[in-house]
């Protein structure tokens, strides 16, 4: 069953309140976003998961044409490249959790697919993992670097950045998160004891 944009919003507000208050963001460096009606609703440049509400979204199109006055996150380009290539993704969800970016910090990843999958969940809820390499937050470069990988894997680390993960909905981004975030803890926990 659809959900209506007032049910879209609210399991947004509720995982961005649920991440930050469990420590998976900090600041105002992570961001989400959903599809509904062929609009992109992404949290605001500078907005904080731990305070968001409804008015801390931009709207665009998935152009990247602006429908409000927000500001949008300036990954909205990673947000767009996973709507327009990945046809089911209809939210993504981006942090800067420890363990994924600890994770994506080692040296000889596989970059279609860098976490061990040590327990089944992992590829249950999301599937593989592409490592996209370091480029600056935000900028021209990191964009293309993603472009290139988007369609390798199912959801991403950014090295020495973050996850970015998408899903059918919010919750299933934020399940699919979850379980990228678990399998990074686990296999950094394992990484020196197999």
């Amino acid at each position: 069953m659809d959900q209506t944009l007032e049910e879209k919003y609210n399991d947004a507000i509720w995982v961005a309140h649920s991440l930050f208050n469990r420590g998976k963001a900090s600041g105002s460096i992570a961001n989400l976003s959903f599809v509904h009606d062929d609009k992109v609703h992404i949290t605001g440049t500078g907005t904080c998961f731990g305070t968001l509400k409804k008015t801390d979204f931009s709207i665009v199109d998935l152009q990247g044409n602006q429908y409000n006055d927000l500001k949008p996150s300036k990954e909205l380009p990673l947000h767009l490249t996973v709507f327009k290539e990945k046809h089911d993704a209809k939210a993504v969800v981006h942090v800067h959790s420890i363990y994924s970016v600890l994770w994506s910090c080692l040296p000889g990843l596989d970059e279609i697919d860098c976490l061990p999958d040590h327990t089944p969940y992992l590829k249950m809820k999301l599937g593989t993992v592409g490592l996209v390499p370091y480029e600056k937050p935000g900028s021209p470069e990191l964009v293309t670097a993603f472009e290139e990988r988007v369609n390798l894997s199912d959801g991403w680390l950014l090295a020495h950045h973050g996850p970015v993960v998408p899903g059918k909905s919010m919750m299933e981004a934020f399940f699919a998160y979850e379980e990228l975030e678990e399998s990074a803890h686990i296999a950094w926990e394992l990484r020196n004891r197999l």
